[in-house]
C-alpha cells in the first residue's frame, strides 16, 4: 500500500525566488525544534543539579515539554486554520524563541517546567504548517521531496544541534544550550522572512474543518499507535546520560558521541522510510514496532558493556525515524481534508509518547529497578503499539472489503 504527498490547496501557489532556500529556512526551523526537543535527554544531571531536583523528577521537564506538544498542535492548528501560512510561521517561531529564553533564565524547577511547555506549544503546528508550505512551494511532481527535506532539520538536528549543545551545556552551563536554541529561533524568523513568499489564506479552511479529522475512527488509531509505541524509544532515550555513566561505565564526555549515533540513525532511518512506503505504509509500521521492542530488550542486556552499546542506539533510533515518518504518511492519508491538524497531530502524537515513555522511566527508575528497567517499560509500550497497529489493518481491511461488496452489487 501506498501513500501520496499530503494535498495542498489547489489555488495557484507563489513561487519562491530560491526554493532551496526557502526550504533551508523552514528546515532551520525543524532544526531548531529538534535540539531543544532532544538536548534535555543529554543534559538532565546538569539540570537535575541546576534546580536541585532528582534526576527521575528532572525528567518531568521532558514531559512538560511534550506536553505542550499535545496541547498546542490541536489548538494552534484550529486557530490558525486560516491565518496567511508564512505569518502564521513566524508567529510560531517567535513564541517558541521566547519558550527556551525562559527556560534558559528560569530561576527554580516550577518556572522551568512552565518554560519547556509553553516552549513545545509551537512544534506540531510549526511542523504542519512548514510541510504544507514547502509542498506548496515544490514544482509538479516533487511535493514529497519538498516535505522530507524540512523534516530532514529534525534529523540533521539530532547529527549536528543535539551534540553541540550538549556539549556546550556541559562546559558553559546546562542554560547556555537554552540560549542556543532561542538564537536558532530567531535566526529561522529571519530566514522565513527573506526567503518564503507570502501565501494568501486557505479560505475554505476553517476550525471546523480541522477538527473533523477526530471523527475519523482510523486517525485516532493511528495517533494511539505512536503515542504508545513511540513511548518505548523515549523511555530508554530520556535516562540515556545516567544509564551510561552508572551501567555502562562512561564518562560524561562519552555520552555526545551516543547522542550523535542516535542522529545519525534518526537520518537513515529517515531516508529508508521514504523507501520502504514506496513498499507498504503497514507493512513498514509493523516491521519498525517489532524491531523497536527487539532493540530495546537488546539494550537492557547489552549497555553494562559501554561503548557497545553505540550499535544498538544507532538502531533504536533507526526504526524509531521509520515509525515517525510512516505515522506521517498513515495520518496524512486518513485525516482526509483536515491536512493542518493531520499534519501537526503526528508530532503530538509522539510527544505524547515523549511524556509516557519519561514518565514510565522515571517511575521503574524512582522504584529502585535500576537504569535498565526503562528499557523492559520500552518492550512493553512497543507491544502494546503493534497491538494497536493490528486493530487499525484490521479495521481497514474490514471497510475496504465493504467497498468492494458495494461496487458489486
Amino acid at each position: 500500500m501506498t501513500t501520496s504527498a499530503p494535498a495542498t490547496t489547489p489555488d495557484a501557489a507563489p513561487r519562491a525566488a530560491h526554493f532551496g532556500l526557502a526550504v533551508l529556512a523552514l528546515a532551520m526551523g525543524g532544526f531548531a525544534i529538534g535540539t531543544t526537543e532532544f538536548v534535555t535527554m543529554g543534559l538532565l544531571p546538569q539540570i537535575a543539579d541546576g534546580v536541585s531536583v532528582s534526576i527521575p523528577t528532572s525528567g518531568h521537564v521532558i514531559s512538560a515539554y511534550a506536553v505542550g506538544v499535545v496541547v498546542g498542535a490541536p489548538v494552534l492548528a484550529f486557530l490558525g486554520a486560516r491565518l496567511p501560512r508564512r505569518g502564521l510561521l513566524v508567529a510560531l517561531m517567535v513564541a517558541f524563541a521566547l519558550g527556551n529564553a525562559l527556560t534558559a533564565l528560569a530561576p527554580g524547577y516550577g518556572v522551568l517546567v512552565l518554560a519547556r511547555f509553553l516552549s513545545g506549544l509551537p512544534h506540531g503546528a510549526y511542523f504542519g504548517v512548514a510541510s504544507l508550505v514547502a509542498a506548496q512551494m515544490a514544482a509538479p511532481g516533487r511535493k514529497g521531496r519538498a516535505v522530507a527535506l524540512v523534516m530532514l532539520g529534525l534529523s540533521v538536528a539530532n547529527v549536528i544541534g543535539v551534540p553541540a549543545a550538549t556539549w556546550l551545556g556541559q562546559h558553559l552551563g546546562w542554560r547556555s544550550a537554552y540560549v542556543a536554541v532561542a538564537a536558532l529561533g530567531l535566526l529561522t524568523v529571519a530566514l522565513v522572512l527573506t526567503h518564503v513568499p507570502r501565501f494568501e489564506a486557505d479560505a475554505g479552511a476553517t476550525g471546523r474543518r480541522e477538527l473533523s479529522a477526530f471523527a475519523r475512527p482510523q486517525v485516532w488509531l493511528t495517533l494511539l499507535a505512536g503515542a504508545v509505541g513511540f513511548g518505548g524509544m523515549f523511555a530508554v532515550y530520556s535516562y540515556i546520560a545516567p544509564t551510561l555513566t552508572d551501567v555502562g561505565g562512561l564518562r560524561e564526555a562519552a555520552i555526545p558521541f551516543f547522542l550523535l549515533a542516535f542522529g545519525l540513525g534518526m537520518t537513515f532511518g529517515t531516508w529508508l522510510a521514504g523507501e520502504l512506503a514506496d513498499w507498504s505504509v503497514f507493512g513498514s509500521l509493523f516491521g519498525s514496532a517489532l524491531g523497536m521492542g527487539l532493540v530495546l530488550g537488546l539494550f537492557a542486556f547489552v549497555v553494562p558493556h559501554g561503548w557497545w552499546a553505540i550499535p544498538v542506539v544507532f538502531a533504536i533510533s533507526t526504526l524509531g525515524s521509520v515509525l515517525v515518518v510512516n505515522l506521517q504518511l498513515r495520518l496524512m492519508e486518513v485525516a482526509g481534508d483536515a491536512q493542518t491538524l493531520g499534519a501537526a497531530m503526528n508530532h503530538a502524537s509522539l510527544n505524547a509518547a515523549n511524556a509516557l515513555g519519561a514518565w514510565l522511566g522515571g517511575l521503574v527508575i524512582a522504584a529502585g529497578w535500576g537504569y535498565r528497567a526503562p528499557a523492559v517499560v520500552g518492550v512493553g509500550l512497543s507491544t502494546a503499539g503493534l497491538a494497536v497497529l493490528l486493530v487499525s489493518f484490521w479495521l481497514h481491511l474490514r471497510v475496504r472489503e465493504g467497498e468492494v461488496q458495494r461496487q458489486s452489487r
